[in-house]
């Protein structure tokens, strides 16, 4: 239950840290955002303070994802009900400038008053952003076992393309959800990235049983996947051996720029569904178990580092808990109790399914 908690705490604490230095005139890029860092006495001194710190809609999303996993629902059909609602709700309450303009876009679509259709949104050209991936490392915590892969599977997708009906917004909600529930299941991290990638074929295969936008996905549906093969190689982690992640002798805050804007389709590392989970992914791999090096990699650099922060920190936090992580970091956190009892009853509701 601890790790469930840490993670929901922590993703917060990720999207916080990493939001707040991107909303900094400062923040231009990761060496900057770092010495700024470095001169308020570093995270050990830290206290997040709602005022000062906020959450941006990443958590507020992760949140409204979590409220409605944890409801007695009776079916998938009213969980994506309960979803819609919320999400909705989100719409109303969000105050624009902390919300990304692809989430507020895709929540506007939805349908609350239809009963058969309120998830049901228009494929989205520019809906291949990071929010559908942000939101959903709590359908992982739910449904972690590996004999539900397959409901994991249609929720987070069915979640992800509520708000972003693109390939590449979804399937960055299909991957986040997967890294939680092998991160629950003890799989070695270098193994998240090929188990990953062997699963969005079962996610291509739920969209054509729904015939939905069969024609758009399929003309987009390839660049994810050809993107992840690539981080995959590049990191000599795309073969089944238990070879560690390879990472250049030189990779240092302004490699890293570098390497996240190659990654990017957009010039801004973690701008899509695609690179948000990987730059978080690629952290957790050089972090080696240390919440500083992570922060350092996931949420001080120089692109959208609120929603690789959210990612990075829910994923420490089931693997690592929150003994390595200063206190003032989540004391004073905007919705701290909320977050403790979701994660609790998200474990509670995982252990419960079997």
């Amino acid at each position: 239950m601890e790790k469930f908690q840490a993670a929901m705490l922590l993703g917060a604490v990720g999207d916080a840290l990493g939001f707040g230095h991107a909303a900094r005139e400062s923040s231009g890029s990761g060496a900057r955002v770092q010495g700024e860092m470095g001169k308020g006495g570093g995270l050990d001194h830290l206290v997040l303070s709602p005022e000062m710190w906020p959450v941006s809609d990443n958590t507020i999303m992760h949140l409204a994802t979590a409220g409605a996993l944890v409801t007695d629902f009776w079916c998938l059909d009213d969980l994506y009900r309960e979803m819609v609602r919320r999400y909705v709700d989100v719409l109303e309450k969000l105050p624009e400038q902390r919300a990304d303009p692809a989430t507020l876009e895709g929540c506007s679509q939805l349908k609350p008053d239809n009963y058969l259709l309120a998830w049901h949104t228009p494929f989205n050209e520019k809906g291949s952003g990071f929010g559908a991936a942000t939101k959903a490392m709590c359908v992982g915590m739910r449904y972690w076992q590996p004999e539900r892969l397959e409901t994991l599977v249609e929720v987070s997708v069915e979640c992800g393309r509520m708000t972003h009906n693109h390939p590449t917004g979804f399937l960055g909600s299909l991957c986040t959800a997967l890294f939680a529930s092998y991160a629950v299941q003890g799989k070695r991290l270098e193994q998240w990235g090929r188990d990953m990638l062997r699963t969005v074929p079962l996610a291509e295969e739920y969209c054509k049983k729904t015939i939905r936008h069969l024609a758009e996905y399929q003309e987009h549906w390839f660049y994810f996947e050809a993107k992840w093969q690539f981080y995959l190689e590049e990191r000599k982690i795309i073969e089944d051996t238990e070879n560690e992640a390879s990472f250049p002798d030189r990779y240092d805050a302004e490699e890293r720029e570098k390497t996240y804007r190659k990654w990017s389709s957009e010039g801004r590392g973690g701008r899509r569904g695609h690179d948000a989970p990987m730059i978080a992914y690629d952290a957790l791999l050089g972090a080696k178990g240390s919440w500083t090096e992570l922060c350092r990699r996931a949420m001080f650099h120089g692109g959208e580092s609120g929603a690789t922060g959210a990612i990075a920190g829910c994923l420490f936090g089931l693997l690592h808990g929150l003994d390595a992580v200063p206190v003032g970091l989540y004391r004073a956190l905007e919705h701290q109790e909320e977050l403790r009892r979701l994660g609790e009853a998200l474990h509670r509701l995982s252990s419960q399914e079997k």
